[in-house]
């Protein structure tokens, strides 16, 4: 059966692809199906689209996981993402260092639980020598939290004289963000039928290709994927 993944140019690969995973709680309620059924059926998504971007040679997959705004959600879904989050971390350690994928987060992670955070980080530190891919989780994120706090951090440099009005531009302030050690990404895909970024690496995304697919995210598949970079590439 022939795939989508034989129309790919190997020789203009996106180098980094950031995903918006949304439409879990609405797959789920097709099935008549609490909200977390759809976030525990979503984690296959990540499984295929991580292994899949890593086959591909893509260098940087970044996941929109968990939003700022998230954090309003009822008590019950925050609590079952985060026990999901903690058990999906602990349980997938294996398959990123199968793939030689590196794990990475960003966000004010401190907001998360203890527990979560303590998974996270041993997660990062067992995965840090891993250079085929990285693999990064905005947790507890959003691009106006992340300017913010930018902004926050250049203004105590200033304050202390470690940095001058005059030597702020754009690659100085690109320094003081999450995402410093990575390029902005080329292609940034949206699930679910929604067609806006909602908050998500607004000072990144200036110069990104969007692709939006009507499908749920625990629909999304590597031929999906495919089709996204084929998609991307005849533009």
């Amino acid at each position: 059966m022939s795939s989508l993944k034989d129309k790919i140019d190997f020789g203009r690969l996106p180098q980094h692809v950031a995903v918006i995973m949304d439409g879990n709680g609405r797959w789920a309620k097709e099935q008549g199906k609490m909200r977390i059924f759809g976030h525990q059926n979503g984690v296959a998504a990540v499984r295929a689209v991580s292994e899949a971007c890593a086959e591909l040679g893509v260098k940087y997959l970044t996941l929109y996981a968990f939003s700022t705004e998230n954090w309003n959600r009822s008590k019950i879904e925050v609590d079952a993402l985060m026990k999901l989050l903690s058990k999906t971390i602990a349980e997938e350690v294996k398959t990123l260092n199968d793939n030689n994928i590196r794990l990475n987060a960003i966000g004010d992670l401190t907001r998360l639980p203890k527990y979560n955070y303590d998974a996270l980080m041993k997660a990062i530190e067992d995965t840090k020598n891993n250079d085929r891919m990285t693999l990064t989780l905005c947790l507890s994120y959003s691009g106006r939290w992340e300017i913010t706090h930018a902004v926050r951090s250049l203004a105590e440099k200033v304050l202390s004289g470690e940095l001058k009005l005059e030597q702020i531009d754009e690659n100085c302030f690109s320094n003081f963000l999450n995402t410093k050690d990575m390029p902005d990404p080329e292609l940034l895909i949206r699930t679910s039928g929604e067609e806006r970024i909602s908050n998500f690496l607004l000072w990144q995304l200036a110069y990104s290709e969007f692709y939006f697919t009507d499908k749920f995210w625990p629909d999304f598949n590597k031929e999906d994927l495919y089709e996204a970079i084929v998609n991307y590439q005849n533009r």
